[in-house]
């Protein structure tokens, strides 16, 4: 960050793999004039502006699919890396849903769904969450019925784990981010659900709210770019307050995402997101409609 503003950065587009380690620098631009744009991970600083997906709506849409095809059993729950935002806002939106569609206070005995295992997974690496799922599946003897995994990198080391014991294609598995190897799991039914956050609409909507701050717009005044598609806000839709869970304030445009099921694989085909030899990967011709 240093660099780019000696080099006379008019904006800064920051990806913040850990938000509270950034906040100096980005001190450190807003206090030359600089304005700064937190792309799809939160920095808790009332001058940068947010541009992120519904996150806590992504885990509603995991736990959903997921409750749909296990309304009780044990759940294991395989949340992100702990510095980031992201993974509290997820996991509090799977608990929401789950809590409202159980009807129960905790997820503990008698209620119909139990959690049995919940771990936060450094860096959101897929070899610590395929670590922490043979754990869980060694204290639980197996007895898992669903597995909560907050991205599709983590989905893939849960279902090595399960794989390892004969469980994957079993064991509803959730995820999210589209990436390719999910996709394809969804298609290969080894995945139950893909939520899709459209990085195409999330890149030019950063780009152009980039543009509007670098040329005086203030941050309450900020507008969507539009015509990116269903994930995006309506053309001119104006930027809207996020209160962090720090209790900071701070502007920002909100995309919505799309739960990928073996029903709507259309989807992303359609969006040019994948290439259909990576969809239908090791998929036999005709078994699913987007693979003839």
């Amino acid at each position: 960050v240093e660099n780019l503003i000696a080099q006379g950065a008019d904006a800064l587009i920051i990806l913040a793999q850990d938000g509270t380690a950034i906040k100096p620098a980005v001190q450190s631009a807003i206090d030359q004039g600089i304005p700064v744009i937190a792309y799809d991970r939160l920095i808790e600083d009332p001058n940068a502006f947010y541009i992120t997906f519904d996150n806590v709506e992504v885990g509603r849409m995991q736990a959903r699919a997921i409750y749909e095809l296990v309304p009780e059993g044990n759940y294991v729950f395989i949340k992100g890396n702990a510095a980031d935002a992201n993974a509290d806002f997820l996991r509090g939106g799977q608990q929401e849903v789950l809590l409202e569609a159980t009807g129960c206070e905790e997820l503990v005995a008698p209620c119909p769904i139990v959690n049995v295992g919940e771990s936060y997974t450094d860096n959101w690496a897929p070899e610590v969450a395929q670590t922490n799922m043979e754990q869980f599946l060694t204290t639980n003897n197996n007895d898992v019925q669903a597995v909560i995994s907050s991205n599709d990198g983590m989905a893939g080391g849960v279902v090595s784990a399960l794989d390892a014991q004969g469980l994957a294609g079993s064991v509803p598995v959730s995820g999210q981010d589209g990436d390719f190897d999910a996709l394809n799991r969804v298609d290969l039914t080894i995945q139950a659900v893909d939520v899709w956050k459209n990085a195409f609409a999330l890149g030019q909507t950063a780009g152009e709210v980039a543009v509007q701050l670098a040329g005086g717009t203030s941050l309450d005044a900020v507008t969507a770019p539009g015509n990116l598609g269903d994930s995006a806000p309506a053309a001119g839709t104006a930027a809207g307050p996020f209160t962090t869970p720090g209790g900071v304030d701070v502007w920002s445009i909100i995309l919505t995402p799309i739960p990928i099921v073996q029903d709507n694989l259309t989807v992303v085909l359609d969006a040019g997101w994948i290439p259909q030899e990576d969809l239908c990967k090791d998929v036999p011709s005709g078994s699913v409609s987007v693979c003839p």
